[in-house]
């Protein structure tokens, strides 16, 4: 929490000014939450942009006190459901990253499971139904103080724009909770996939399904739309489709655009990284230099590490050649410099000698 820097809730407490009465502030919540007194406040919400997108996404903030309850909340959780989570999960797990998917996306193109269903869950965290999940999380909790809790942090109120609701579904938009409670949702999904059969690859409501055939992409993508809609969910009908990987177009994936036996960060991705150095070197930054290059290098390292992974094609004016001996055998891309552009064109690893089975994240 400190690390994220968040903001302030609607009692407009820092973390730093919480830190500071640390352990009074601890002392007070354990003992609201023993006696059954204790009661999350409305949380703030602002809407910011999507990326790549003129829409935009809602964005929670949750007081401190609230997000140090579901921290413990999670602490309680996480053991009694991770330990039947499937594989195909990887968004917001011990020990699981973005990564692990996109490795597993790559892997199972390679053994041509090119026909990809897309998938899209519109406005996932804001429409789960709150008796559906709290039904699920019941299956293995009995403890009715952690329900009742759980049940006030989804039924907890927002104040948006000076104007207080109470949302009817959906779980708490930047609640430390929220991505557990979104895996134990689709959890039921994950093995019903698995045990048909079906390779899918999941991130938080990000996922896909790779097939070997069309019509095989053309049955996951009826199971998946049976299931949500029997789960009171719903498939967006424009960016739910099915995709032959191994043609012109390809798919999105966790930042990553998959085509042709190739992948590359999409252009939003690169896109974001620009506008994130450019706002932490504006001149009224208002940060020492010391202080700016610190968090410069976090955000390069960051990017560097997604960036330098890609294999796209090669450029028509590419001037320098791959830098990895086993390039044939194992699709690394070449790095290379439009002539008299100054930029990047295609980012591939570095190393001088790799096996013919070499993964390159």
């Amino acid at each position: 929490m400190k690390a994220n820097d968040g903001a302030a809730g609607v009692d407009h407490v820092t973390v730093k000014e919480f830190e500071d009465h640390l352990e009074a502030n601890l002392e007070k919540l354990s003992r609201t939450l023993a006696d059954g007194s204790y009661r999350p406040p409305a949380g703030r919400r602002k809407w910011i942009a999507k990326l790549g997108s003129k829409e935009q996404r809602p964005l929670g903030m949750p007081t401190v006190r609230d997000r140090v309850v579901q921290a413990a909340l999670r602490a309680v959780l996480e053991p009694i459901f991770e330990r039947d989570f499937a594989a195909q999960s990887y968004g917001f797990r011990p020990g699981r990253g973005c990564k692990d998917a996109l490795r597993r996306v790559d892997t199972l193109l390679k053994q041509g499971c090119s026909w990809v269903v897309d998938a899209d869950l519109k406005s996932y965290l804001d429409t789960i139904p709150h008796q559906e999940l709290l039904a699920r999380v019941k299956t293995k909790v009995s403890d009715g103080r952690i329900l009742k809790l759980l049940e006030a942090f989804l039924t907890q109120g927002v104040w948006e724009e000076m104007s207080l609701w109470t949302p009817e579904a959906g779980t708490p938009q930047g609640a430390v909770v929220s991505p557990l409670l979104s895996n134990i949702y689709l959890h039921a999904l994950d093995h019903e996939m698995a045990g048909k059969g079906l390779e899918r690859v999941r991130y938080a409501d990000d996922f896909v399904v790779l097939c070997g055939t069309e019509g095989a992409a053309q049955q996951a993508l009826e199971e998946v739309r049976r299931w949500t809609a029997a789960a009171g969910l719903t498939l967006h009908p424009i960016k739910t489709r099915i995709v032959d990987a191994t043609q012109a177009g390809g798919f999105a994936f966790l930042g990553y655009h998959f085509e042709r036996s190739r992948r590359w960060p999409r252009r939003k991705s690169e896109r974001k990284l620009r506008d994130t150095i450019r706002a932490k070197t504006r001149r009224t930054h208002g940060q020492s230099l010391q202080a700016t290059l610190v968090d410069l290098n976090r955000t390069l390292g960051a990017g560097l590490s997604t960036f330098n992974t890609a294999i796209r094609p090669r450029s028509a004016d590419c001037t320098v050649g791959c830098a990895c001996d086993c390039a044939a055998s194992c699709g690394a891309g070449a790095v290379g410099v439009a002539p008299g552009a100054g930029r990047i064109i295609s980012a591939g690893p570095t190393a001088t000698s790799r096996s013919a089975g070499c993964s390159l994240w």
